[in-house]
């Protein structure tokens, strides 16, 4: 497995620009199949989960292309409706395209996701949404064979969770329905909205995206659709982290290509420690203070509060700060295994359910870490380099399936 190699401390100052968003890329990506004709995809960041996607359309028979950024789907010849069981493991975004092949072939036959180790994360929601749909689905072992028996019918569905990924997968399997359909308490993420704006410009109508309440008129004009070309939105996540990774180590840097509003939840807690945030149009600008602070009490929350992908972040760089600080994890039950790697360096945080207290040590040193996860690799990271000495990071593919490297300050060497 490869690694990650840090010499710190290293000063993260300067201009960076933001990647586009994976969590806005990934559903885009499953959502070309249902063009039935040319998407061409701007903004896409280069990482390892959107190589599994374009992986997974190129099986389903799609025509792909990526270069500079820019993505072209050819979705006109789908000849498939499956998706095999080693590339459904490669991430958990993969179960997007359960609603996406619905719609396209009405029918989808695939493997529970794999991805992130962040303890359960069922995908029962998506499962009883889809059959509120009128859609069949039969869970074999771990195999989940879907189809619609007659036609997808319109239904007033509530979720009992503002799940991201359940919303997404109903709207797309929705959209071809003759019938409306609305979902009560849906996932509110700007990444939602990015998806409905995409998927309005191949013939949807949705209405709603970004609020509680969105609503869905079917349509099947997807076929008279020749080109759509679409703009991912900014990458939030890694706006936090770059962010993060200047405030550890006391540098100043503008962020281009950054809605500041979309990290609105986070701004409050640089300010608290001490960081000072200036917003001009789409730039942001930190100015890190010779001394870090601990913030009071950080609590993850669905949108638009304080996101649970930036808690291990967040946690790394006050890890640094002078004062007690803490973090509650209210998402889910597993997003506390970067810890254990954040303590070899010398962090001091201590574990209470689902409730961390850190108290700051200035001096942390380097040492060999484990990424388990995702953000927990961006948090050994921003550590790393606010650490003194040599900090070598083994799992760097998780870290690679969200970060584009092109992006990324060059402090970083991955063998």
């Amino acid at each position: 497995m490869r690694k990650i190699i840090i010499n710190g401390p290293c000063e993260i100052s300067g201009e960076l620009e933001v990647q586009g968003a994976k969590n806005s890329i990934l559903p885009i990506l499953a959502a070309t199949i249902i063009s039935r004709g040319e998407c061409v995809i701007k903004n896409c960041p280069n990482i390892l989960d959107v190589h599994t996607s374009l992986e997974i359309l190129n099986y389903l028979g799609c025509k792909t292309k990526f270069e500079d950024s820019t993505i072209v789907v050819d979705s006109s010849q789908i000849s498939k409706n499956e998706i095999p069981e080693n590339l459904m493991c490669k991430m958990r975004s993969s179960i997007i395209f359960l609603g996406a092949l619905i719609a396209r072939t009405g029918r989808a036959k695939l493997t529970f996701p794999g991805g992130c180790e962040l303890g359960p994360r069922p995908i029962d929601l998506h499962i009883s949404a889809l059959k509120q749909l009128g859609i069949l689905i039969n869970n074999i072992h771990g195999n989940l064979e879907c189809k619609i028996e007659n036609k997808i019918i319109g239904a007033d569905i509530v979720l009992p969770f503002p799940s991201v990924g359940a919303t997404e997968n109903i709207i797309l399997a929705s959209i071809i329905c003759e019938e409306k359909t609305i979902i009560e308490n849906a996932a509110r993420e700007p990444e939602i909205i990015d998806l409905a704006n995409f998927l309005n410009k191949i013939g949807a109508k949705i209405y709603g995206a970004g609020s509680s309440k969105i609503i869905i008129e079917g349509t099947n004009k997807f076929n008279k659709i020749n080109k759509t070309e679409h703009a991912i939105i900014p990458d939030r996540i890694v706006a936090i982290t770059l962010m993060a990774a200047a405030a550890s180590t006391g540098g100043n840097l503008i962020l281009k290509n950054i809605n500041p509003d979309l990290i609105s939840s986070a701004v409050p807690i640089f300010e608290e420690s001490g960081c000072l945030i200036k917003t001009h149009e789409n730039n942001i600008k930190i100015i890190s203070p010779e001394t870090l602070y601990s913030v009071k009490e950080i609590r993850t929350m669905p949108y638009p509060g304080f996101p649970t992908d930036a808690q291990a972040i967040i946690m790394a760089m006050l890890s640094k700060a002078i004062g007690t600080s803490v973090f509650v994890e209210t998402i889910f039950e597993s997003r506390f295994r970067h810890i254990e790697e954040l303590i070899k360096l010398g962090a001091k945080i201590k574990i209470n359910g689902n409730v961390a207290i850190v108290d700051g040590n200035k001096y942390l040193s380097g040492a060999k870490l484990q990424a388990h996860d995702l953000r927990g690799a961006a948090a050994l990271v921003i550590a790393g380099l606010a650490s003194y000495g040599k900090t070598i990071i083994t799992g760097a593919d998780y870290f690679l399936r969200g970060y584009d490297l092109a992006k990324f300050p060059n402090f970083l060497t991955i063998n």
